[in-house]
């Protein structure tokens, strides 16, 4: 699908342009025009991406990581599951299904799926230069689009690298789903799902690894209990993990060349509260920050915190890592798809129906055991000024999940309103636990009182029966609605 040329410079229109070919991007440009027609014709959309159409998800976060750490988790198991011979993970191979995973870093596939829903897919650097009116710019020089009624900025994120590391080239999280050299020391710095998901496939590609974390738990952001598994897991299959450690200094003898996934040089030095630390390479996992820069913004009179605060012009929308909420794909595509909605109804003069209020965001760190939240922890909720009822039993309690492995590490918890008794949060730790969230998502998103689920029948033995085991620890009044 192209754009009508339009004006004397050769200018090309379409209905949207979205700048950022992510998922989110991509679920923009699809349900902003699917199936709509304005004035006798079919809406158009064009994506403009830099890099790789399929973003950092697709390339170098959520797809190269997991197909990295499902292999490693599969011979965790065999080594706690009788009646099978222990598996062990073999590196060539692991990094073999991870390049598999991202289609060797080519985005033909990305591009056929676009075109063929009839995206347009335009490569190059993108800039606002006016209302609704971007810039692309690519080796092939400039040329300009405009937006009949809507731009979506979807430019994602990218790694933050603190002053104290910018001159020793560290390791991103792409460098360490993208590895080739497997260092034989590494230090990761950070504490939070890049950090513990990292230190597993790193661990298991043979590399000696050092996790130091500033605060004095991992998965800061989680409950308490659930960080500390995580903490046990890494401890038991060899990783160093110091608590409470600030770095001071870091240096790094004879920087070379970088490359994805390279030794980027000489060791690296670190002083820290714990003492110096020396390795064959660092990764810095200390957070990300939305990819705003060079965008244009004040060509149309805007800064970074107008588009993070959600204070932008009717035509301009943003979705995912770039509107500064939660840095996940699935939100990021929520998002997408209730801008995408909006647009297409505003172009047909039509009032796009949306929910009341923000849907609550799940998460899941594929760590060892692995973690599953969504809504509140329980000190978010006391804070917000709910009156708490927490159960929280083992995971192992139900059938379903003890048969999973011969040893379950973890505990499970659910956050529930004394007064409303409305579920607030829950959060699931132990062995494939991401398949149990999606209850609790559609629980809170669907207003479902604890004494109405107490009725939704879970099969036997699977791991769904864990619900049933926190629902009755709750207090006997919890089976009726409230008075």
């Amino acid at each position: 699908m192209t754009g009508d040329v339009v004006g004397g410079a050769g200018t090309v229109e379409y209905d949207v342009v979205v700048i950022g070919g992510g998922p989110a991007g991509e679920n923009a440009a699809q349900y902003a025009v699917e199936g709509v027609t304005v004035d006798g014709r079919a809406m158009t959309s064009a994506l403009v991406e830099r890099e790789l159409l399929g973003g950092e998800c697709s390339y170098y976060a959520c797809m190269p990581s997991k197909a990295l750490l499902r292999p490693v988790a599969v011979a965790d198991l065999t080594a706690d599951l009788g009646g099978v011979s222990t598996a062990h993970a073999a590196p060539k191979a692991l990094l073999e299904r991870r390049d598999y995973w991202v289609s060797h870093y080519d985005d033909s596939g990305q591009e056929s799926w676009a075109t063929g829903a009839g995206i347009a897919v335009l490569r190059g650097e993108a800039r606002l230069v006016g209302e609704r009116t971007v810039r692309v710019t690519s080796a092939a020089g400039e040329r300009t689009v405009r937006a009949r009624h809507a731009v979506v900025i979807a430019t994602g994120s990218e790694a933050a690298v603190p002053a104290l590391y910018a001159d020793v080239l560290p390791w991103g999280s792409r460098d360490a789903t993208g590895v080739v050299d497997v260092p034989a020391r590494l230090v990761v710095v950070g504490g939070g799902v890049v950090a513990c998901e990292s230190a597993i496939w790193m661990s298991a590609l043979g590399s000696q690894v050092t996790l130091v974390v500033r605060g004095t738990r991992l998965l800061g952001r989680a409950e308490p209990f659930a960080g500390e598994a995580v903490l046990a897991g890494l401890r038991d299959r060899g990783v160093t993990v110091l608590l409470g450690t600030e770095v001071s200094d870091v240096r790094r003898d004879g920087a070379a060349a970088t490359g994805l996934g390279r030794i980027h040089g000489g060791l690296v030095r670190l002083t820290t509260t714990a003492g110096e630390i020396e390795a064959d390479e660092l990764l810095l996992a200390v957070g990300r920050a939305p990819r705003l820069d060079d965008l244009g913004l004040d060509a149309v009179g805007l800064t970074r915190d107008d588009v993070t605060g959600g204070r932008l012009p009717e035509w301009l929308h943003a979705v995912g890592d770039a509107s500064g909420g939660p840095p996940l794909t699935h939100w990021g595509k929520h998002q997408a798809r209730v801008v995408g909605a909006r647009i297409a109804a505003t172009a047909v003069g039509e009032v796009a129906w949306e929910p009341d209020r923000e849907a609550p965001v799940p998460q899941v760190v594929f760590s060892d055991p692995e973690v599953a939240s969504v809504g509140m922890t329980e000190a978010e909720a006391r804070d917000a000024g709910h009156d708490v009822v927490l159960t929280r039993v083992p995971t192992s309690s139900a059938a379903g999940t003890g048969l999973l492995r011969d040893h379950v590490r973890g505990e499970s918890q659910l956050v529930v309103d004394a007064g409303s008794r409305l579920l607030l949060g829950a959060t699931f730790v132990g062995p494939e636990t991401g398949e149990l969230v999606h209850a609790a998502t559609v629980a809170i998103v669907g207003d479902v009182p604890v004494h109405v689920l107490r009725h939704a029948v879970a099969s036997y033995p699977t791991a769904s029966e864990l619900w049933l085991r926190l629902l009755e620890e709750l207090p006997r009044e919890f089976r009726t609605p409230p008075a």
